[in-house]
């Protein structure tokens, strides 16, 4: 009833004030000022939205492909803040940064007809966008099925073309050779002995084997393969004991045959020397009786110098004589018994 009242001074042109004395605004005043309200809050709405999905943000390790209706139309390459069209054109995003794929362990067999398990990894990045996005629907996943498989078929035509122990040899690059500078040889009585040195040789490793067999995957898919590196180099658990023994026999066999070697240049050293000496010595001999000959010489030629005259010749027989009965005295026994034609005899009774 009171809202019919008022209704009807409405009508007549009537004003209501409050008790403070303000005046009071009919529904429909309210109604317009609700309604105002909505369409505003509507309004700001929209336009977020629109600014919201009219906004690209790029980041440093992004690309951003433009879509419109399902068709690149530009790539952002370069971080910061770029536009579209709102609801006519789509983003996707591929990563730029460098990716990291885990390859799953897989058997590889060798030329020599050995089973070898290969653990590896590849470092991998896009480098052409929208080659990627035709190739691999911009996928990641998609990138590494297809780096799975051509590595593994690199990996494998590289190991099955080479032995397992170049395999094992070529895992660093780097093979450890012994080198020998001289050869051994005996001439003129003379021992050279080689002397052998250990060096370090670069060699193509295997990684760069691999590598040489993938340098078609950018032009393919738009992405590069930056390393591929085996982690690990394994034996099947049923080889491994096989293996080893044939390892252990191996390894007794080269010890043999150092072992062989070294007696071997052991005899040859002793026998030089025992020839060496043996030449020594009959060297020293030859020169001592050619000095002991030249000594009895020399004595001789000083002894018939010295008895040249028949004076002397009686004293160097005198003392022949006396030298004599030193020598037939021996013993206890001091007596001599001489007879009277003994020239010793005739010495000691002057007759001479």
């Amino acid at each position: 009833m009171n809202d019919y009242n008022q209704a009807g001074d409405n009508a007549q042109g009537y004003e209501h004030y409050n008790s403070d004395g303000t005046k009071k605004k009919n529904r429909g005043e309210k109604k317009k000022h609700f309604g105002l309200r909505v369409v505003t809050a509507i309004l700001f709405i929209a336009v977020v939205v629109v600014l919201g999905s009219s906004m690209v943000v790029t980041k440093q390790n992004q690309f951003k492909l433009i879509r419109q209706f399902g068709r690149v139309q530009r790539i952002v390459t370069e971080a910061g803040l770029s536009f579209k069209i709102p609801f006519v054109e789509s983003v996707d995003t591929i990563p730029k940064e460098l990716l990291l794929y885990d390859l799953p362990e897989s058997d590889v067999i060798t030329s020599d007809k050995k089973t070898m398990i290969v653990d590896s990894y590849v470092l991998w990045h896009v480098t052409d966008p929208l080659k990627f996005a035709q190739t691999l629907s911009c996928s990641v996943s998609n990138a590494e099925g297809r780096i799975d498989a051509i590595v593994y078929n690199a990996m494998k035509n590289t190991i099955s073309n080479m032995k397992q122990d170049e395999v094992i040899r070529s895992r660093d690059g780097k093979m450890t050779i012994t080198v020998s500078e001289e050869e051994s040889d005996v001439t003129n009585n003379d021992l050279v002995l080689s002397e052998e040195t250990e060096q370090v040789v670069e060699i193509t490793s295997l990684t760069e084997e691999i590598m040489a067999q993938i340098n078609h995957v950018e032009n393919q898919y738009g992405i590069e393969i930056v390393v591929v590196d085996v982690k690990k180099l394994d034996l099947p658990d049923d080889n491994k004991q096989a293996v080893y023994t044939r390892m252990i026999s191996e390894r007794e066999n080269i010890a043999a045959q150092y072992t062989a070697e070294g007696k071997s240049e052991a005899q040859i050293i002793e026998n030089t020397t025992d020839k060496e000496v043996s030449i020594m010595l009959s060297n020293a001999e030859a020169k001592a009786e050619a000095t002991v000959a030249e000594g009895e010489a020399e004595y001789m030629r000083i002894l018939s110098d010295a008895y040249a005259n028949p004076e002397k010749m009686d004293f160097y027989s005198f003392v022949r004589a006396l030298d004599a009965v030193k020598a037939s005295i021996s013993g206890s026994n001091k007596t001599v018994i001489l007879s009277d034609d003994s020239p010793v005899a005739q010495i000691f009774n002057g007759q001479y």
